[in-house]
This record gives C-alpha cells, structure tokens and sequence, in this order.
C-alpha cells in the first residue's frame, strides 16, 4: 500500500512525456500540412486560414484540413490528363467524328471561344432542346427516354433514394436490362449513402451495371471526403441526353412533407449534344471502374434542328477554376440582361466583381434564389455577399412558392443555360459539374418566360431586409462568410 504514491508519481511524468511526444508529433504534422497548403491552396485567403490553424490548433485543423481543405483531385487529374491513357486513345476517334458538327458562327465570338477553350470541346450544332420545368416534366421524359432505349442507357445522379421515384427508376432498369439494352448506372458514394445495398443488388442481378462515384480511391485520395459527383446526366442510345438539378427522390416531385413544393429546371438534348454528354459519363465511369463501356456507339446524328450547345464539365481536376471562369464569361458577354438562379448564394471573388461591373455598365442584374433555405450555414452566408450587391443595383429576388433548385442562366436574347452547378464556391472548386450551354433565340425566350414566371412567385429584397436583422443573425452570417471556401 505505500508503494502506490510512489507508482502514481512515476505514471505523471511517463503521461507528461506523452502528451509531450504527442504535441510535438500534432505540431510537425500542422507544419507538414501548412505547406501542403501553402502550395496547393487556390486562393490567398484560404492559404491563410489554413498555415494559421494548422500551426495553432494542429491537432483540430490537421484532420479538418485532410478531409475538408484540399481542393486537388490528384487521383482523376492524372487519369484525366494522361493523353495516353487507353481513355484517350479509345475515345479519339469519336471525339474527331463529334468536332465535324462544330458550330460556325456568323461572326467570330470571342466568348463562345473562351468557353469552348475551358470545356476543352466546341460548341455542337445540329439539336434540338427542351426545358423541362419542374420534376413532373422532367422524369416523365427522363422515363420515356429510358422505356424506348433500344441499345444501351447510362445514367448518373448525384443523389438516389430508395423511395417511389427511386423505385421507379430501378424498375425501369431493371425492363430495360432484362431486354437486352446494357445499362450502366453511377451514383456519387457520399450523395447517396442511404442508398440501400439490396437496392443496388437487385439492379446487379438484373443485368445492370453498377458502380459509385468515390473520391476515396488511390492511397493519395484516401481522405478526400470533401469531393462529391455532382452531376445528374441520362443518355439513351447516343441520340438523347437529360441534365439538370433534379436528383431521384420524393422531394424533387414534391411529394415530402418536409420539404414541401420544389421548383426545379432539367433540358433534353438531342442531337451531337448528347454524344457529349455520353463523354463526359465515360470519363467518370472510367475513373470509377477503370473500364471504358462497350458501347455500340454510332455515327453522330443531328437532330434536324439546328440549335447550337456547348456541354461543359467541370471539377477540381481541372487546371483552371472551369465553373467559376464560364459564370464570369458569361456575365461579362451579358450586354442587356442577365438574370440567374441558383438554391445557394455563396460566390466568390471574381464572379461578384462581375456582377457589379454588369450593373454598373448598364446590365439588367438578377439573382433568383429561395426565401426558405435547406442549408443554414449557406443560408446565413448569403446575407454577406446580398448586401454589397444590393448597393450596386443587383436586383435579388426571393423564391417564395416552395424551395428553389434549379440551376439556369439567361443571357441577353442569345441564349442561357441549364445544368447543376449552383452559385458557390463548392460548385466552383470542389464538386464535379456539367452545365449546358444554348445559343439560341428561342430557348432564350422560353428561359425568360420562366424567369418571369418564378420573379412573380418572389419577393424582391431590399437594403432593409440586410439591416434590419438581429445582432445574432449578422454575427452568424459574418462567421459563416468565414467558411464561404467550402460552402
């Protein structure tokens, strides 16, 4: 019994030499990350953020920072830009084949070149469109595209839940494969964790193939949590593509309580457009499964029609911030109007530097997002970036008959856009997108009369609605500007 002091004295200094080792370990890691950032951190601000925390606070920010800061996809930027690759070689003759059915304009366009530059593909000619307002007319035509499949259908989604919608779209599948049609179907590992594995066996043992979308793979990826697939894309046969902002799921009918009513915009395309579409899926197939389908690909077909689309990908392994640089072009092109609409209001610095100089150059500026928020800290964000706006003369409107999430564009009377990158700097720098770009006069006007549409379901802010807000809720939307990077 009198040994036990002497015992517990021993223990204290054996503890304090680990929590020593311990700091000492914390710290050489912090300093270790903090150049990891220093050099891959794309901008200033958020390099300082990081050496900061990471040098101060090691043991939280280093875990934080492995999963949450890095903005370098470095296992699909090999993949990707590996000419060589079997990816590259395999697809060179359809990619040749797709660039026959460039777009010629009448005139050279110093920003349609731009943008073809950063898709890394030009403009296609030769389709016909259809926007699809809402998801009633979105998955009754994605359903009827996939019921008259006769070869193959590809589809990918951010988001699947195995409810009606979801069921529905597993039954369909399941038709088409058990006729004979190879059906691949991708789906992003962390948008749809609830996804259950009975789901995706049933579909297996249908024929289907399926796999998901992991920004986990390769031992440098490993804690690359921070990374999501995006994109929503359905091709059938080659001939028809759908993308948009709809996911599968009860919600985006409407049909959850808790959500409520759910305003939402997807396109078809048909045409050489889809082909591109197609492409896009096989890259991220490719780095999913590393497998390229075999397809029965056929000659391109154009539609009949003549309207000219530009499909743009985007992700973190793209050398230039893809997503970003197309919203800034296309702002920067806008020479009477733009008006966007977005679920989330989050930008970053050279796209809200766009938006002033347009409504100061005389531009007709409107931002469209809901009143009724999904993300709190997105939410309370926004009110940072609102107010600045506001006194420039961006016009911001508030969705009010339900949450708003289609992604869309509208400029001039030259054309717009439908896809699933949203106004922030995720979509920006850490989610893979798609966006489909339309010049066309008509669809130009059918984006204007929806617009239209949607601002008289609004409410338009003003100066007011920023000043008027409790002390709690600026010092919320101030602290969640600070994470404005990731959000």
């Amino acid at each position: 019994m009198s040994r036990r002091p002497e015992m517990a004295g021993a223990a204290r200094p054996r503890r304090g030499r680990v929590l020593a080792l311990f700091l000492l370990l914390a710290h050489l890691l912090g300093f270790a990350s903090s150049i990891d950032a220093l050099m891959s951190t794309r901008t200033p601000q958020g390099a300082v953020a990081w050496i900061v925390s990471l040098n101060a606070v090691p043991y939280l920010a280093v875990p934080a920072y492995w999963v949450f800061g890095r903005n370098k996809f470095q296992g699909y930027v090999i993949a990707r830009r590996d000419v060589d690759s079997a990816l590259a070689l395999a697809m060179a003759p359809k990619t040749e084949e797709l660039r026959a059915h460039r777009f010629h304009p009448d005139e050279p366009d110093k920003h349609l070149h731009g943008v073809e530059r950063l898709a890394k593909w030009p403009m296609l000619s030769g389709n016909d469109v259809e926007l699809l307002v809402d998801g009633e007319a979105a998955f009754n035509s994605i359903f009827e595209g996939i019921d008259a499949a006769e070869r193959y259908l590809l589809v990918q989604f951010y988001i699947v839940r195995a409810d009606s919608v979801g069921h529905e779209l597993q039954r369909r599948l399941i038709e088409r494969a058990q006729a004979g049609v190879e059906v691949y179907f991708l789906y992003d590992e962390i948008g749809s964790y609830r996804l259950p594995a009975s789901y995706l066996q049933a579909l297996r043992d249908a024929g289907v193939h399926v796999h998901w979308f992991h920004s986990t793979r390769g031992r440098g990826n490993r804690f690359q949590l921070n990374f999501r697939n995006h994109r929503k894309i359905v091709v059938a046969d080659g001939e028809r593509g759908w993308v948009g902002g709809l996911n599968v799921g009860d919600e985006y009918l409407g049909r959850d309580a808790r959500t409520g009513p759910w305003r939402d915009t997807h396109l078809r395309v048909e045409g050489p457009a889809a082909l591109a579409l197609q492409w896009v899926f096989i890259e991220d197939w490719y780095w999913a499964k590393e497998e390229i389908p075999d397809l029965p690909w056929e000659p391109v077909r154009p539609s009949g029609h003549g309207v000219p689309v530009l499909i743009l990908p985007s992700g973190p392994a793209d050398r230039f911030e893809t997503a970003s640089l197309m919203m800034q072009q296309a702002i920067h092109a806008a020479r009477e109007r733009i008006w966007i609409a977005s679920p989330y209001f989050v930008p970053d610095e050279g796209v809200l530097g766009m938006l002033k100089l347009a409504v100061l150059s005389g531009v007709d500026v409107r931002i469209l997002i809901p009143e009724r928020p999904d993300n709190r800290l997105t939410y309370y964000a926004a009110y940072a970036f609102i107010g600045p706006l506001l006194d420039a003369g961006v016009r911001v409107y508030r969705y009010q008959a339900g949450f708003l999430h289609g992604k869309s564009f509208v400029v001039d009377d030259a054309g717009g856009a439908v896809g699933t990158v949203n106004l922030d700097n995720r979509s920006f720098r850490l989610n893979f997108e798609v966006t489909a770009l339309v010049m066309d006069r008509d669809f130009a006007g059918e984006l204007e009369a929806m617009f239209v549409a949607d601002f008289a379901r609004s409410r338009e802010m003003t100066r007011a609605d920023i000043d008027s807000q409790p002390l709690w809720h600026r010092v919320a939307s101030r602290a969640a500007y600070l994470l404005a990077p990731v959000l």
